[in-house]
C-alpha cells in the first residue's frame, strides 16, 4: 500500500489537530472526549502499523480531529488560533528534534516501557499516561519554543491532568512524524489547501 498519498497525509494531519483539540479541551474543562483520548495515546504506541489509518485503530477514533482540522480550514480566519497555535509548534518542534538521535532514542525507550505498561494496566492507566508524560518532558519539552499550554489552573494544576497533556502532545509530535514519512510539508498544506479540505469531507463521510 502507497505511503505517500493526500488521504494518508490528511489523517496525519487530523492526529495534529486531535491532538491540539485534546490538550485544549484537557487544560479549559479538565475532561476531553474519551474516545479521542483513546485513539490518541494509543497512536504514540503504535511504532509498527498495517496502515496509518491502523496508528489511530480506524476512521471513529479520528472524528473530533477531522472536523476540528476542516473547521480549522474552512474561511478566511483561523477558528480557533490556540488549537493551531499548538499544532503550528509541534510541527517546528519535530523538525528540531528529528537532528536530535540523543532525543529520539530517548523517546523510543520511553515509549517501548509504555507499551509493556499498557499490556498490563490497560491503555489510559495512570502508570502509562505518567511515564508518556515524563517521557515528554525530559525529551521534546527541552527544545524551544516550549510549549506554554493555556486554561484553568485548577485543571493544570492537577498532576493527573498534566500528564494526560503532555502525553497528547507526545502524540501530536507522533502525528507530525507520521505526516512528514508520507510526503507531507509545509508548502504543501499551503498550496493543497482546497485537495486538503476535498479529502476531509470525504474522509468525514465515512464516520
Amino acid at each position: 500500500m502507497e505511503l505517500k498519498t493526500l488521504t494518508n497525509q490528511t489523517i496525519a494531519l487530523a492526529g495534529v489537530a486531535q491532538a491540539a483539540a485534546l490538550v485544549q479541551q484537557l487544560a479549559t474543562r479538565g475532561t476531553c472526549d474519551q474516545e479521542a483520548l483513546n485513539a490518541s495515546i494509543g497512536s504514540v504506541l503504535k511504532i509498527d502499523s498495517e496502515s496509518v489509518l491502523d496508528v489511530y485503530g480506524g476512521l471513529n477514533g479520528l472524528k473530533l480531529g477531522l472536523g476540528q482540522l476542516k473547521s480549522q480550514m474552512t474561511g478566511y480566519r483561523v477558528d480557533n488560533p490556540e488549537q493551531a497555535r499548538y499544532a503550528a509548534t509541534l510541527v517546528f518542534l519535530e523538525n528540531q528534534l528529528s537532528s536530535r538521535k540523543d532525543l529520539l532514542d530517548a523517546i523510543r525507550v520511553g515509549v517501548e516501557k509504555a507499551q509493556a505498561q499498557s499490556e498490563h494496566f490497560g491503555l489510559l492507566h495512570e502508570n502509562v499516561l505518567a511515564n508518556l508524560g515524563e517521557v515528554y518532558h525530559s525529551t521534546v519539552s527541552t527544545l524551544q519554543p516550549r510549549i506554554m499550554v493555556n486554561g484553568e489552573q485548577t485543571y493544570l494544576s492537577r498532576p493527573d491532568t498534566v500528564n494526560k497533556i503532555r502525553a497528547l502532545l507526545l502524540a501530536g509530535i507522533r502525528s507530525v512524524i507520521l505526516w512528514k514519512q508520507c510526503g507531507g510539508a509545509r508548502w504543501k498544506f499551503i498550496f493543497y489547501r482546497k485537495k486538503i479540505q476535498k479529502e476531509l469531507e470525504n474522509l468525514l463521510r465515512q464516520v
